[in-house]
């Protein structure tokens, strides 16, 4: 199982990056500085949601592939259901954080199922590509051209984008901004969509050109290029 957490500890690293460049965007719109401080708290939290859910997915492929099995219909669905355990456990430590949250599954399903089948594939393809090639950076290149990874990154990042648009429109904000709560919304949207497009690139262009191996924390030392951005604050 070592392939599932280097996989799964790179996607949470590109995440995390992803929550960064997301947050400093924001500092440049008025209304959404305003409301940043409960934004930040939001967001911090719910990357860490979305990447323990991204490791189920990574996790439950990796298990059925060791069993010589591979995922069918039903696989995203029990994904989508085990994700809502992680959901309650998010809401109970956030119920203490000036933001109030109502997942509106109803909205929220149709987007996550989208993203754990996408997810579902490439960990599928990318983790029978270890086994073949030894390492991740490997795996990838033979899974994928540059263009068809950075579109699955891109694809990923940008449903992760819509979830937390409808995600947003919950939050408990302050009076002055309650009039502007959509607004915030589609503005959040649209500084998560740009970020992705630039991170996506960036995480291509460094697994498909000559780069450096990086040590995942509990893993061994894992073949797989850093995406450019991993070490910034």
């Amino acid at each position: 199982m070592n392939s599932v957490r280097i996989l799964a500890a790179w996607n949470r690293k590109i995440l995390e990056v992803y929550s960064r460049r997301t947050i400093s965007a924001l500092r440049a719109i008025l209304p959404l500085r305003l409301a940043l401080p409960r934004l930040e708290s939001f967001l911090a939290d719910n990357i860490a949601k979305e990447a323990a859910k991204d490791a189920l997915v990574i996790g439950r492929v990796g298990e059925l592939l060791a069993a010589g099995q591979t995922p069918d219909g039903n696989t995203p669905l029990q994904l989508l259901a085990a994700g809502k355990e992680i959901d309650r456990r998010f809401l109970a430590r956030v119920a203490d954080f000036p933001i109030g949250i109502v997942i509106r599954y109803e909205e929220i399903d149709p987007l996550r199922l989208q993203r754990i089948g996408r997810m579902q594939q490439a960990a599928g393809l990318i983790l029978a590509g270890m086994e073949r090639a030894g390492d991740a950076r490997s795996a990838i290149r033979e899974c994928y051209s540059s263009s068809e990874f950075e579109r699955l990154l891109l694809d990923l990042m940008r449903l992760y984008a819509q979830e937390t648009r409808a995600l947003s429109r919950s939050l408990r904000l302050p009076a002055l901004l309650v009039p502007l709560r959509e607004r915030i919304a589609q503005s959040l949207y649209d500084v998560m969509a740009a970020a992705a497009a630039g991170l996506a690139a960036d995480a291509a262009g460094s697994v498909f050109r000559s780069g450096r191996s990086i040590r995942t924390p509990g893993t061994r030392l894992a073949a797989i290029a850093e995406p450019v951005g991993l070490g910034e604050g």
